[in-house]
């Protein structure tokens, strides 16, 4: 098979010493920054993407890159899960599920059995996503070859609209966040006329507003400034893992195949829609609940209700690169900032991808096996090591953080106007999560925002200002009107719930 013979490519290339070592080196700066509340795998990787520029420069230098970067996001999904068990403390927003019943195991001093099925759940969720993106990818990204202006901004709506539709937060507050990062996306140059607009007279404006700024703002000094108003204090459990409860915790895990086989159904469906790791991970421990012949005793330490959401949460976290491959739509924030970085790197992502550079997209996919494997071995040999990163007195952790955030910052474009717009988007970020609204939506508008106006306007050229352009074919037609379906699907839902009362 093709696919096969390009994976093997792949292995090729990612097995090479310099990108095993960044490998290793990605998951355990990865697993570091999931245990650290205040840090997230969006804010990481946007935080070390200016490292990667003159790595990218260097023949293969992109595929060396890339790998790094998505390996600190394979650790930081590792990462999560162990504040979550030991401390009750989410280090991730998708580990908040995790948390039900792995802090009560660890309190029964069952942490080392939580730790072991939340890393073996998550370790085979991401495998069922890479496996699924490894046959999928291909097919995809030739059926998209077909696309024109119409199709590709259908696909955005559809991308847009998913986070309306399926995101958990209030319609009106997500639409309200996406509106935002539409205006903030408008900033700069026209792309069809290339007129100035909402520049104001300032020079610093005219490319618009960098995403890598905003998301380090909004992620990184957001979380920081909200985990300082909490006064937050690390007080945990110690984590003995060795090989006996490890043997032990896989001998038991078999039993839940059937839940492992949903939860990865799950996650991969809310990567791709997309909807993300963290609905994923909730909507995949209600279904576990539901079903298991234990679900009434979910909540006070069951394994079963830690495999679940892990398992969800990697598949989901894993599978929303497929369409930030095929498509060139992130299926989640930090897919976005990956698409952000290669668009940096001069690489577009898309269709052509797997044509124009084969090396670079089987490379990454191969280092999607390997990654999770290095990310299993790291964090089964070193969990009492990252624990102990949460005794450092949080008052000491935060100013590192910042500090990196602004070096960051500067290093975008060595402007200090970056380093200023970032502590901006970091009030913002502050104020959206004390308001309840989601920040997700808004980071897609700022990276997407742009492109979904260039095809929406070049469709307009090409049908004389006629919008039946997007119903036109059964493809195009689909994909607008499933859109349009997300989009009204919480009303829909409301009125049949009302319906259901009366």
């Amino acid at each position: 098979m093709e696919e096969i013979q390009s994976l093997m490519q792949g292995f090729a290339i990612a097995l090479s010493l310099k990108n095993l070592v960044l490998m290793f080196a990605g998951v355990i700066l990865g697993v570091i920054i999931g245990v650290l509340p205040g840090l997230g795998g969006a804010n990481g990787v946007a935080i070390l993407l200016p490292l990667t520029f003159s790595m990218a420069q260097s023949p293969g230098g992109t595929t060396s890159a890339i790998i790094l970067l998505s390996c600190i996001y394979w650790g930081a999904l590792f990462g999560g899960a162990i504040t979550s068990i030991l401390f009750n403390i989410p280090g991730e927003p998708w580990s908040v599920a995790t948390t039900f019943d792995g802090y009560p195991l660890a309190q029964k001093g069952r942490a080392g059995e939580a730790l072991t099925a939340a890393f073996t759940s998550s370790f085979v969720g991401a495998l069922v996503a890479v496996i699924m993106i490894t046959f999928l990818s291909p097919v995809v990204a030739r059926f998209a070859l077909e696309f024109g202006p119409p199709e590709f901004f259908a696909v955005y709506l559809l991308t847009f609209c998913a986070f309306v539709g399926m995101s958990k937060e209030a319609p009106f507050k997500t639409i309200a966040s996406m509106m935002l990062g539409f205006a903030l996306a408008a900033v700069g140059t026209d792309p069809v006329t290339g007129t100035l607009r909402l520049t104001f007279g300032h020079t610093e404006l005219l490319n618009g507003f960098d995403f890598l700024v905003a998301v380090i703002g909004l992620f990184g000094i957001g979380e920081i400034l909200l985990t300082l108003e909490e006064g937050l204090e690390f007080r945990g459990t110690k984590a003995k893992l060795n090989m006996r409860v490890v043997l032990d915790t896989w001998r038991e895990l078999p039993k839940y195949w059937l839940t492992s086989i949903r939860s990865s159904a799950v996650g991969c469906f809310m990567g791709i829609v997309p909807g993300g790791a963290t609905p994923a991970s909730f909507m995949s421990y209600g279904v576990a609940r539901r079903f298991s012949k234990d679900g009434d005793k979910f909540g006070t330490g069951m394994v079963e209700g830690v495999v679940a959401p892990e398992t969800a949460a990697h598949a989901a976290g894993t599978s929303a690169l497929l369409p930030m491959l095929t498509l060139g739509v992130p299926g989640s924030p930090t897919a976005a900032v990956l698409l952000g970085g290669l668009l940096i790197w001069g690489l577009q992502p898309g269709p052509l991808l797997f044509v124009e550079q084969k090396d670079f997209v089987w490379g990454l996919i191969a280092s999607m096996y390997l990654g999770n494997i290095a990310g299993l071995i790291v964090v089964l040999t070193c969990v009492p090591l990252f624990a102990a990163i949460l005794r450092i007195p949080f008052a000491v952790v935060a100013p590192v953080i910042m500090v990196i955030c602004a070096i960051g910052a500067f290093t975008v474009h060595n402007s200090i106007f970056d380093v200023w717009m970032m502590i901006v988007f970091g009030v913002m970020g502050y104020v959206f999560k004390k308001l309840d609204y989601p920040l997700a939506p808004l980071v897609l508008a700022i990276v997407l925002g742009d492109r979904a106006e260039a095809s929406f306007r070049q469709a307009m050229l090409v049908s004389q200002g006629d919008m039946s352009i997007f119903f036109s074919t059964p493809l195009v037609g689909g994909l607008t009107g499933l859109g349009l379906f997300l989009l009204g699907w919480p009303m829909i839902s409301a009125v049949l719930a009302r319906m259901k009362r009366a």
